[in-house]
């Protein structure tokens, strides 16, 4: 059952973010702004230093970015590096560390963080999240999460800085998770599906700006194929969500919905084109270039 409660916390908190890539630096970002002291690592130190500017903390180690926190955030690849950079962080933890995994770790990659805080006695909150740059650079992410119900005050006023809204789906890590994956099968389907339209009107010579003004205003019409339909018109694709993250994505949906027996041909279609448009060399644009997926590479000049 969904509870939107707000619960709160007069207490200041210190916090760790493992991860700062797109969504992790701005989540640290928000956090730092909301006065909580933040401390941040990534893998590849030169994109975590400009958050010093900031006011954040850039540390050298998982383990030194811990020290002292009291909520530690993973906001990482996948499940694999989030469960790397905990195990190297193991030293530095605090007895009482909540940890908040908002990895997109897919139900196999969450079974092994789940076991990880266990086996070291760590409180884990299961806290993916929906959004992308613009939101999370805007606080405004949604919040999916599941865990244990104490750990929800201590936690709220980190959630309150990162995004407009959590939504609490049970007191066991693996729910958030799952409603996360369902969630990203229809981001994806409509990427693609609008990647698909606008590449059969450049096939049949129709003006994407003739079939937009078609179902302008109707039950078919969205905000999202707007925003990606101008951004494939335009070549604009700095990625929001890159074609990569979304394969992996895309992967650990197509792996679970195998494992539940559920058979989901769009979805293993839509596995294909991201594999085609990052093998074509679009991988680090942003998912709406999906788009190349319909038409054969241009071979090489000369």
């Amino acid at each position: 059952m969904i509870d939107n409660s707000a619960q709160r916390s007069t207490e200041p908190t210190s916090i760790a973010v493992l991860g700062t890539g797109i969504m992790g630096a701005a989540m640290a970002r928000n956090l730092c702004r909301a006065g909580l002291d933040v401390r941040v690592w990534n893998r590849t130190r030169a994109k975590a230093e400009p958050l010093a500017e900031d006011g954040i903390v850039v540390a050298d180690t998982p383990a030194e970015a811990v020290a002292g926190a009291g909520v530690v955030l993973t906001v990482l690849h996948d499940g694999e590096a989030a469960a790397e950079a905990v195990t190297a962080a193991l030293p530095g933890l605090a007895p009482d560390v909540v940890w908040a995994q908002c990895t997109t770790a897919g139900i196999a990659g969450l079974d092994r963080l789940v076991a990880l805080a266990e086996e070291h006695g760590i409180t884990l909150i299961d806290a993916p999240v929906l959004g992308t740059r613009q939101p999370a650079e805007e606080g405004t992410l949604t919040i999916l999460a599941a865990g244990p119900e104490a750990t929800r005050g201590r936690l709220a006023p980190v959630l309150a800085a990162i995004g407009s809204r959590a939504i609490w789906v049970g007191d066991t890590p693996g729910a958030a998770t799952r409603l996360k994956l369902v969630c990203n099968s229809w981001v994806l389907a409509i990427t693609h599906g609008t990647a698909e339209a606008l590449a059969l009107a450049q096939g049949l010579g129709v003006e994407t700006a003739d079939f937009l003004d078609a179902i302008a205003g109707g039950p078919l019409d969205l905000g999202y194929l707007h925003t990606k339909a101008a951004a494939i018109e335009a070549g604009e694709l700095a990625p929001s969500f890159a074609v990569d993250t979304a394969l992996k994505d895309a992967r650990l949906i197509v792996d679970a919905a195998d494992t539940a027996g559920v058979r989901l041909d769009v979805a293993a279609a839509g596995l294909d084109r991201l594999a085609r448009a990052s093998a074509q060399g679009h991988g680090d644009r942003d998912m709406a270039a999906s788009y190349y997926a319909s038409f054969d590479p241009e071979p090489a000049a000369g």
